[in-house]
């Protein structure tokens, strides 16, 4: 535990079942800027939803629940939300994204609470969404009889500091299926979830999906705080977004009657074949569609891309090059967000701008992006708008440094997706979009390689045993 700073340490209030708790028991650091927050001493004994308390929500008709979602999303749209403005003023202090991109990220993602998109989410994940209302009765091809529910699991979301998104499609995700939440706040970002429970608490202090609700933090990898709480008897899934070493360090919790659904750290890349700069107008929108997909969340994001692939001669892909550190340079500006790079990485890049043969460089390390070319992928992590182009004879040789890392692969031609995405599947690849449009997915696809949602629910089953045969009259 660190001292807190001489003004005074920005306060981080814990959410539990509806109430707001405020206090000063433990001072911690945030990740990336080392800001300090104070929070109040955990509650063990109220964030724990018992085994023998039916959960708030499990006989609230998922339609109710959606109608509740919608009424939150509209009351966080307001520009006049109290609870939302505060929490961008203390986000300001500790997260490395400027307030500006906070704001514009968390303010897109209010658009998951949207009636539409919450029913589709519903539809794809379950062959039939009345399992979570109902018992849902089936008959097996010899007449058995059984009644199967898609029962309210009890949840521990371990969330990621880079998108405030990531709460609000949480918090959905954990009403949708009528769970029993309790949210693991990062260091990144101790405020977000809270304010958003906060304005559900705001238009019904009572309601079951505010009562299913807690959001905390302790300091990742803490083993008084995750060896007390993830248990069996506590919680059926932990659902965990995160870095290798935070998904790593939760997967020795799991067992049996506790399982391990997570979101991995993934690596995003960019394939772009030479039928793409084929002519001026072509390259600048390859270039254009390949800025997009590098600079989500200023390249934070796990969809963001950092290896672009591209198919052509030397010349031609040294051309788009050059339009794509300007189009990534125009992004950085526009965001607002423009630092030095670390002095690691400067000393790494200028040590390849020796290297004129095998490696050639656009930019500078100032944080208005910059673009390596080479003919293998550089052996560091591009981050802070870095972007390795690597230049192929062929896209399929892209295949080789694909895995199951690999999340999102965008391709430009279009026409290029369909020949590829067995391949680029067989090796591990999850998602195959368009270049460009890496950010929006459709909803009610699969992330990560899973419904989510499937994952979450308890699949219980009733046996009824054998139907009576109506074709034998009774005696």
């Amino acid at each position: 535990m660190s001292e807190p700073d001489a003004e005074g340490p920005v306060q981080a209030p814990f959410f539990v079942r509806g109430e707001v708790i405020r206090g000063e028991a433990a001072i911690h650091r945030s990740r990336d800027l080392g800001i300090a927050f104070a929070t109040p001493a955990i509650p063990f004994d109220r964030i724990v939803t018992p085994r023998g308390e039916v959960p708030p929500l499990l006989n609230v008709p998922t339609t109710e629940i959606i109608d509740f979602l919608v009424e939150t999303g509209q009351r966080l749209a307001d520009p006049g939300n109290p609870f939302v403005e505060a929490c961008f003023a203390r986000m300001a202090e500790t997260h490395v994204l400027p307030c500006g991109v906070v704001e514009a990220v968390a303010r897109h993602a209010v658009a998951y609470l949207d009636r539409g998109v919450l029913e589709a989410e519903l539809s794809a994940s379950f062959p039939d969404p009345d399992a979570l209302d109902r018992w849902v009765e089936t008959i097996d091809a010899s007449g058995r009889r059984a009644e199967v529910r898609a029962y309210a699991p009890r949840l521990l979301h371990v969330l990621p500091g880079n998108s405030p998104g990531v709460a609000i499609k949480s918090i959905a995700q954990g009403a949708l299926v009528k769970a029993c939440n309790l949210f693991k706040m990062s260091s990144a970002d101790p405020f977000y979830t809270v304010a958003v429970l906060r304005t559900m608490a705001a238009i019904d202090p009572g309601h079951p999906v505010v009562r299913s609700m807690s959001a905390v933090y302790w300091s990742g990898g803490d083993s008084l705080v995750e060896s007390v709480l993830c248990r069996p008897q506590y919680f059926d899934r932990i659902v965990a977004w995160g870095g290798g070493e935070t998904i790593t360090g939760l997967a020795r919790y799991a067992g049996p009657g506790l399982q391990l659904v997570s979101f991995d750290p993934k690596t995003s890349i960019s394939m772009i074949g030479r039928e793409a700069l084929a002519s001026d107008q072509q390259l600048a929108e390859a270039a254009e569609g390949a800025a997009a997909d590098l600079m989500m969340l200023n390249q934070e994001a796990c969809a963001a891309s950092r290896f672009q692939f591209v198919e052509g001669s030397q010349e031609q892909v040294d051309r788009f090059c050059q339009h794509f550190q300007r189009a990534i340079t125009l992004r950085a500006l526009a965001s607002g967000d423009v630092r030095p790079l670390p002095r690691d990485l400067r000393e790494q890049i200028e040590a390849l701008r020796l290297l004129d043969e095998d490696y050639r460089v656009w930019g500078r390390p100032d944080g208005t992006g910059l673009v390596i070319r080479s003919t293998e992928p550089v052996d560091f992590h591009p981050s802070h708008k870095i972007a390795n182009v690597v230049r192929v004879d062929r896209l399929e040789a892209a295949l080789a440094h694909v895995n199951v890392a690999t999340q999102t692969v965008g391709i430009a031609p279009a026409g290029r997706m369909a020949p590829l995405r067995d391949a680029l599947a067989a090796a591990g690849a999850q998602r195959v979009c368009p270049l460009g449009e890496a950010g929006p997915s459709t909803h009610g696809t699969p992330w990560d390689g899973m419904y989510p949602l499937h994952r979450f629910v308890l699949w219980v089953v009733n046996e009824r045993g054998r139907a009576p045969d109506r074709s034998v009259p009774p005696a």
